[in-house]
Formats: structure tokens, C-alpha cells, sequence
């Protein structure tokens, strides 16, 4: 709740002081473009799609990675088509790959660090034993 506050402040800040330096015209035209624009990514993320399925074949990227570079890139398409300077500056930055591979990266890299510690965390109480079999038939 506290990062939407934080968000919506930054948005009327940021909002009030664009527009003021552009201009209400300019501003309604960038409203315009950036939704046109979004709309456009969304219509042709076919293509997006595609290029994240050849590098998931060649092994480029793991199937973790590419359903965020997806995700991420339909969330630009959507924040491009919201009105607001923010949404549009984050909009365009997460349609870039990589903008967006940095953010899997950080991601992934705090997940599979969390899941290491839970993990040693549960083993701390398993006993490591090796079973011997022997043969008594010779």
C-alpha cells in the first residue's frame, strides 16, 4: 500500500511538472502517442514472443526467464497505454530487453538465494548416512 502512495505522489509530481514545461496540447498529443504506442506493442507481441521462443531454444535464456521477459513486456504494453508520464517512462523501459533482463536477473538472483537459505535451513536437521550392502552368499 505504501509503494502506491509513494507511486501516486511521483506520478503528480512528475505529472504537474512535465506538463507545465511542455504544455497542455503537447501533453494531451504524448497521452495519445503513448497509448497508440501500447496498443501497437500489444497487437504485435507476437513477435516479442517469438524472439523469447528462440532464445529458449538455443538455451539463451531458462523457461523461468522467459515468462518474466513476457510478462514484463505485456506490463510496459499496458502501463504505455495508461495515461501518466511514470507509467510511460516504465512502460517504455520494460519493452527494451535489457531493462528487463536486468529485473529477471535481480529477481531471480533474491528468489534462488531465499530458496538456498530455506533450503539449508531444512537440512540442518538431516543426517547424512551411506548405506553399505554386503553379500552373504559368497
Amino acid at each position: 500500500m505504501i509503494y502506491f502512495i509513494i507511486y501516486l505522489f511521483l506520478e503528480v509530481m512528475v505529472s504537474v511538472n512535465l506538463s507545465s514545461a511542455i504544455g497542455g496540447l503537447n501533453t494531451f498529443f504524448e497521452i495519445l502517442i503513448s497509448a497508440f504506442l501500447g496498443i501497437y506493442f500489444i497487437a504485435n507481441f507476437k513477435n516479442t514472443l517469438m524472439e523469447n521462443l528462440s532464445a529458449v531454444s538455443y538455451n539463451y535464456i531458462d523457461l523461468q526467464e522467459f515468462q518474466r521477459l513476457n510478462i514484463f513486456a505485456i506490463i510496459g504494453a499496458i502501463l504505455l497505454i495508461i495515461p501518466g508520464f511514470m507509467t510511460d517512462i516504465l512502460g517504455v523501459l520494460l519493452q527494451f530487453s535489457v531493462f528487463t533482463s536486468m529485473l529477471v536477473n535481480r529477481f531471480s538472483a533474491k528468489y534462488h538465494t531465499q530458496n538456498q537459505n530455506n533450503k539449508n535451513e531444512k537440512d540442518n536437521d538431516v543426517i547424512d548416512v551411506e548405506i553399505i550392502e554386503h553379500n552373504s552368499s559368497k
